[in-house]
């Protein structure tokens, strides 16, 4: 799997993801973005859920979700916990979807 498959597969399930589990955007940042990916690499996604939809069974549907849907560990960031010392790293190599 590489970024492109990723990033195509997102797009192709983002109206399944904003309706079930009220995502409003995703960006996949990390190892993938990068091109330094190894097998035991996971998936880092950063979402940002719509107003009023943010909890914890979304967060961890979509989790669970993501897992099945590429087969591999998904390290599930949501964007406004991103603390701040490391903001700069992660929204500089995001790529939205």
């Amino acid at each position: 799997m590489n970024l492109q498959e990723i990033k195509q597969t997102l797009k192709e399930r983002m109206p399944e993801l904003k309706e079930k589990y009220g995502v409003k955007n995703l960006y996949i940042f990390g190892s993938y973005v990068r091109g330094e990916q190894t097998p035991e690499s996971d998936i880092d996604i950063l979402v940002e859920f719509e107003k009023g939809r943010k909890s914890f069974d979304n967060y961890m549907g979509l989790k669970f979700y993501l897992e099945d849907l590429f087969g591999l560990k998904v390290d599930l960031v949501i964007k406004e916990a991103v603390r701040k010392e490391l903001q700069k790293y992660i929204y500089s190599e995001a790529i939205n979807v």
